[in-house]
């Protein structure tokens, strides 16, 4: 059991890793697609891809987290700790944000950067629980994530607003 459980916790790194990374080339490609106001089939394609990695990993992570949690119930840890808690909202919203994003339900100037803000927190809270700092209050949580996701809106507005900016003053 132990093997498995040391298996799957390594999956699940690579799978954050995985998810981080395919983030910010997402979330530059993006950018870099928007730049001149146009998404060429070529960059649509790309983009598709690392799409394609993103949800590979999403699933990956959803399957390790509740192996990793099934395992810690059956030691008889009933009780979700303020990590736990933290955990399932940001793989939750991960879920809805790119549902939503697939259905083009939600704003592009909102959901890549709560997509990108939320693979971020996932590699943060990755990051503290190898290094055994996971004693936060749910409340520190949600204050941080919701501070977190605040600013990386206003990051992906603000780059985006850059871009108008210079494209408008390039066709004058």
């Amino acid at each position: 059991m132990l093997t498995f459980l040391t298996l799957i916790s390594i999956l699940q790194s690579f799978s954050i890793s995985l998810g981080v990374g395919s983030s910010t080339l997402a979330i530059v490609s993006f950018f870099v697609a928007i730049a001149d106001g146009n998404i060429n089939p070529d960059e649509r394609r790309m983009m598709g891809v690392v799409y394609i990695v993103l949800r590979i990993a999403m699933i990956l992570i959803l399957i390790t987290t509740l192996c990793l949690f099934a395992a810690q119930y059956q030691r008889g840890m009933v009780y979700f700790s303020a990590f736990d808690i933290a955990q399932f909202t940001v793989i939750g919203v991960l879920f809805i944000n790119a549902m939503l994003m697939t259905a083009h339900l939600i704003p592009s100037n909102f959901g890549p950067a709560i997509q990108a803000g939320n693979w971020y927190t996932l590699g943060t809270l990755s990051a503290l629980s190898a290094i055994g700092l996971t004693g936060f209050t749910v409340s520190m949580f949600f204050f941080s994530y919701f501070t977190w996701l605040i600013l990386a809106i206003s990051i992906v507005n603000g780059v985006m607003a850059m871009q108008m900016a210079r494209r408008h003053k390039m066709l004058k």
